[in-house]
């Protein structure tokens, strides 16, 4: 038994030392292939083995260079896209605003997003008290095409794109003269009447007036050669079109006016209409809360109203502007079509009527005249001349619009202001007789 236990055993250890020769063969050849691999990298067999460590140290130094570059431009491309991005967004931002526009304008339901397509951008609103609305719309684009001989004439004779129109017949011819008399006297260069028959254009020439005569047409000229004043006063709406769509603005003038310094120095041009009013106090003129009263409704009794005395439209000035043009379209239209209408009443109602259902009231700016300087005749005969402070002022222009007399009052009117005559406005009574 002990004879086959040392037999065993022996057996056992000899098969151990086999096997650890065996780990040791293996430990000893993979430590020889780090060995090689570190002396070697590029193969045992290479030709010039320190030449290749120099390329490959060169190689790594490249490649080190390269990705630093490569770094940079990642960056400067990231840098790229963001930027791309931003503009891209601001490009999307406008398109979607012009898409809005164009809907809005098609549509045709938002008027505030219309001025706004036509004034220019949004703003944001500013600090309390500080907001003002726009007052003052663009001018139009002139097209001389319109009547090449009047845009012609008007280069010549308007200063600063500004004019005093009249129109006038041989009805009125005594009155005109006394109108262009003061013009000259004051120095206003810058008029033009616009005569409707030869006999006024003759005068003009003759007097050396500047004056107009439109090409025939037959509706105009029927009423201009005939017409009373109301009727020749409604033709104004017509003509004076063609003088905005030249770019024109006009001071438009019925002949029933004297004129005391010139009216140019006292305009504020922030409205599309600036006029003369018939009020003759500061409530009448300007505005104010009339309080009607009702007893049967007891508690309601009282409703609050406002009023305000109409512009006189035979005293204006009308700048070029696309509500302008569309009031003289409104006005002339209306006209052409009520028989019996007055182009006062006309002329006001299209200019303050707001919008309602059914209709869709006019969006022009407008500005009332000083009642002192651009002054109507009740204002002259019935208050200024009586109060000794007030008769010291001189107005801008008088407007005898109250009174049927209108030319002796005209006379006594240059006499007092333009020749000193202090007691030339005594014999006339307040109103008419």
């Amino acid at each position: 038994m002990a004879g086959r236990r040392d037999g065993s055993l022996m057996r056992e250890k000899g098969q151990a030392f086999r096997g650890s020769r065996i780990a040791f063969a293996i430990a000893v050849g993979v430590f020889l292939g780090c060995v090689l691999a570190l002396l070697y990298p590029n193969g045992l067999f290479s030709s010039d083995p320190p030449a290749r460590l120099r390329q490959n140290s060169r190689s790594d130094l490249q490649t080190a260079s390269s990705l630093c570059e490569s770094q940079e431009k990642v960056n400067a491309l990231k840098s790229d896209f963001s930027s791309l991005s931003e503009k891209n967004a601001e490009l999307k931002k406008q398109v979607r605003e012009l898409r809005e526009r164009l809907r809005l304008a098609e549509q045709g339901q938002d008027n505030a997003q219309k001025q706004f397509l036509v004034l220019g951008e949004q703003h944001k609103a500013g600090p309390f008290g500080t907001v003002k609305g726009l007052r003052t719309n663009p001018t139009v684009l002139p097209d001389e095409s319109v009547n090449p001989r009047l845009g012609k004439l008007l280069e010549e004779v308007a200063i600063r794109k500004e004019i005093i129109v009249a129109l006038a017949n041989s009805n009125v011819k005594d009155m005109l003269e006394v109108w262009f008399t003061s013009i000259k006297k004051v120095g206003i260069p810058n008029y033009l009447v616009v005569a409707l028959d030869d006999e006024i254009e003759e005068f003009c020439k003759s007097n050396e007036v500047p004056v107009y005569k439109r090409d025939p047409d037959q509706g105009i000229d029927a009423i201009g050669k005939s017409g009373g004043n109301h009727a020749v006063s409604g033709l104004k709406f017509r003509i004076l079109r063609e003088f905005l769509q030249l770019g024109y603005s006009v001071l438009l003038s019925d002949v029933d006016i004297v004129y005391l310094q010139n009216p140019f120095d006292h305009l504020y041009r922030d409205c599309d209409v600036e006029s003369m009013t018939d009020g003759h106090n500061n409530m009448t003129a300007y505005g104010y809360n009339d309080v009607f009263d009702e007893p049967a409704m007891g508690w309601a009794r009282y409703a609050h109203t406002m009023r305000i005395w109409v512009y006189n439209s035979g005293f204006f000035y009308i700048r070029p502007t696309v509500p302008s043009i569309e009031l003289l379209d409104r006005v002339a239209g209306r006209l052409s079509r009520e028989a019996n209408s007055w182009d006062q009443a006309v002329f006001n109602e299209e200019l303050f009527f707001p919008s309602r259902p059914g209709y869709e009231g006019l969006h022009a700016a407008r500005r009332t005249m000083d009642y002192y300087l651009f002054m109507n005749s009740k204002v002259l005969f019935k208050k200024v001349r009586k109060d000794d402070n007030l008769s010291k002022l001189k107005p801008v222009i008088i407007h005898v619009n109250y009174h049927p007399d209108k030319l002796p009052r005209m006379k006594a009117v240059v006499e007092y202001y333009l020749n000193g005559k202090k007691d030339a406005l005594q014999s006339f009574p307040d109103g008419s007789q």
